[in-house]
């Protein structure tokens, strides 16, 4: 099959594409002809051996979690799918090396859910981890209720404009950093965008004097080192991207791969509450310049590698 892989750390300038072998089925998962293959930042900062501590790496690696296609062949006890099934998925295992930037992913059960049918296959492809994020963070780590204000960092961003949308498909009302250029997008998810930078703490103030009930952080650094003072009495700080959170009385998440949450999140699509906006699309061979956009940070929705 055609893949796109890497035989060391490093950056973008590491991957290779060409031919690798198709990989086993096991039992409990099922081989899934890839179709697109959306771009996260936790790809390229695995690439670059940032999580080596946690996950070891089995050279060559194919990178890649988020997937959408279609089932292939099912493992011999993955009856839950059948060949023909549009799927999408979170692909994560416990170690680097099975990714989604290729023809075919042995994926297991674990990570998969039906794919919402009204969203193309590059939409898709955008769903599993962003969507999974917003959905565990708000709903499993924050229990965002009815009523509450939400405060999102980044809320613009592939996780935070789906934050946004499942927090005020909750019933909640949504403060949302993000640059003024996308300040009319956050407006058109349900959110009161506010601007970055000096003076960020003074801005949330004006619009929610009495504090937020809940922060949700995508950025870390001075846009978490503020969020504890905006927090009413009670209130809960969660952050993906900044350990730093366990010091200031918040929770550090991790998103994990939950059949029964991505079936909930690709029912929340399917339903048309939450979108998924693709800023850009590459071919696979072109996964490398998917990567750099990626790592640019300014992109408004999710960048997708495509397979032919």
């Amino acid at each position: 099959m055609k893949a796109v892989s890497y035989r060391a750390y490093g950056g973008p300038e590491v991957l290779e594409y060409g031919d690798l072998p198709e990989p086993k089925v096991g039992p409990d998962a099922v081989l899934v002809r890839v179709r697109a293959a959306a771009v996260n930042p936790v790809d390229w900062k695995a690439q670059a051996g940032l999580l080596d501590g946690m996950m070891d790496p089995v050279f060559p690696v194919v990178p890649g979690w988020d997937v959408s296609g279609v089932v292939v062949r099912p493992g011999v006890d993955a009856i839950e799918y059948e060949e023909g099934d549009e799927v999408i998925g979170y692909v994560r295992e416990d170690f680097l090396s099975r990714g989604t930037f290729a023809q075919y992913v042995a994926a297991p059960v674990r990570t998969l859910a039906r794919k919402p049918g009204n969203l193309s296959f590059e939409q898709a492809a955008g769903l599993p981890l962003a969507g999974l994020t917003g959905y565990q963070a708000l709903v499993k780590a924050m229990r965002l209720g009815k009523g509450e204000t939400l405060l999102v960092h980044a809320a613009a961003g592939g996780v935070g404009s789906m934050a946004v949308q499942i927090a005020a498909h909750l019933g909640a009302r949504v403060i949302g950093t993000a640059s003024e250029r996308n300040h009319d997008y956050l407006r058109s998810l349900g959110a009161e965008p506010v601007a970055y930078g000096e003076g960020l703490a003074q801005r949330v103030a004006a619009l929610a004097p009495d504090g937020v009930d809940a922060v949700l952080d995508l950025v870390g650094g001075e846009a978490l080192t503020v969020s504890p003072e905006l927090l009413a009495v009670g209130g809960r700080l969660v952050s993906i991207a900044d350990p730093a959170v366990l010091g200031l009385g918040g929770r550090y998440f991790w998103v994990r791969p939950d059949p029964a949450d991505l079936a909930a999140v690709s029912e929340l699509a399917e339903r048309g509450v939450i979108g998924v906006e693709v800023a850009a699309t590459f071919p696979l061979e072109r996964a490398a310049d998917a990567q750099r956009l990626n790592a640019e940070g300014h992109t408004r929705g999710k960048v997708v590698v495509t397979v032919g």
